[in-house]
């Protein structure tokens, strides 16, 4: 049985904090995750849960993923815009070019993302966020379309983008050249067993397909830590915890 994706989780100094500035920004609404952690929920079953997990580990460098957020229109972009930097979060700069229509801003723990303008075509019908756009290799892209069997919807120019069967955010890699890692990612996937799974034989298919197990073992509170083939950490989380969304 395939895992799902159950969760983006966030490494936060201030878990409460993130979590009300995302809660405050996507209009989700706040619970509790496996072992109590703080997580917000989608608005219906499509989407993933985002969950907050303690660290104190400042943020170093830029993330290796972040979400695109879509807008309806002019009106719309502005006020998300607006909204965001209410509730904390900043405008930042990452070498976007002026003319560009998207603005990149960062969230009260620095981790960035962007607001996208209006009629994008490749976001249209994702929801309001349209995209964890990832720093990877085509390589990885496939990795991940395999892991989920999420079909591959883009696959040009050595980039890649998957989106789930039912719709949905869409998870893209921009393709060489891929920055460093530094350290741990603060943002990475969370994969939940669907009941009567084997944790194992899970691991097993995952590393078939090119994932590796951490040197240092890695996992707690049920969750089994992997490296994807880019090196970025994800977690399955065993069939004792709630169970994953459909998608």
């Amino acid at each position: 049985m395939t895992s799902r994706l159950f969760a983006i989780c966030f490494h936060a100094i201030r878990p409460a904090d993130l979590a009300r500035f995302w809660s405050g920004l996507l209009g989700w609404e706040p619970a509790e995750g496996p072992g109590g952690d703080l997580a917000i929920l989608p608005p219906d079953a499509t989407g993933f849960r985002i969950r907050f997990l303690p660290s104190r580990e400042p943020k170093s460098g830029r993330n290796r993923a972040h979400f695109d957020l879509t807008s309806a229109s002019p009106e719309d972009q502005r006020r998300t815009v607006a909204r965001a930097l209410e509730l904390g979060g900043k405008h930042i700069d990452v070498g976007q070019r002026p003319e560009e229509g998207h603005v990149v801003l960062a969230d009260p723990e620095g981790n960035e993302f962007c607001v996208i303008e209006a009629g994008n075509e490749f976001l249209a019908g994702t929801g309001l966020i349209g995209a964890l756009a990832c720093d990877g290799t085509q390589e990885v892209g496939y990795f991940w379309s395999k892991a989920l069997r999420w079909p591959l919807v883009w696959d040009q120019d050595q980039e890649t983008a998957i989106q789930s069967p039912h719709g949905g955010t869409k998870i893209t890699w921009g393709g060489p050249p891929v920055a460093p890692k530094q350290g741990v990612n603060r943002v990475y996937l969370e994969l939940a067993l669907p009941a009567g799974a084997e944790a194992e034989a899970e691991a097993d298919r995952l590393v078939a397909l090119g994932a590796t197990r951490p040197r240092t073992g890695g996992g707690e509170d049920g969750r089994m830590l992997l490296l994807d083939p880019d090196g970025n950490e994800f977690s399955v989380l065993g069939p004792p915890h709630h169970p994953p969304r459909d998608r």
